[in-house]
């Protein structure tokens, strides 16, 4: 038996903020929206890729057990740059030299942004690795 992971939901207090930051983020767009309010998107390029956001009450009150790490294809700060100005923020949630990017999306949820793979196999050449 196997499982595939078919769509992650993230639960948002103002759905049209996040449902406009993820769909610039990810390149997703917004294609239905269910009995509950939630917002379905997926992405442009065809690929299958989904999230869910669902209307929530409550805020985000302590650091997500989950997140998501992205891997950018330019290179990281120039991506992170772009996600701030979509809304995002860099946070400390105490990394210490690291080659990630910690952020956090307009409610608070983190999430990482990754070396693209040119830096990463870069970083890789120049540490002998």
């Amino acid at each position: 038996m196997s499982l595939v992971l078919d769509c992650v939901l993230i639960d948002c207090v103002d759905l049209e903020v996040m449902t406009s930051f993820w769909c610039q983020a990810l390149d997703l767009e917004q294609v239905w929206t269910g009995p509950s309010g939630g917002h379905l998107l997926t992405a442009t390029d065809g690929s299958g890729r989904r999230l869910a956001l669902m209307p929530s009450h409550s805020t985000k009150a302590a650091k997500n057990r989950v997140h998501f790490d992205l891997r950018p294809d330019r290179p990281q700060q120039v991506e992170v740059r772009r996600l701030e100005g979509l809304g995002a923020r860099r946070i400390d949630i105490g990394q210490v030299d690291v080659t990630w990017v910690v952020m956090a999306d307009p409610e608070g949820n983190e999430f990482c942004v990754l070396r693209s793979l040119a830096e990463k196999e870069k970083g890789l050449a120049l540490n002998g690795g």
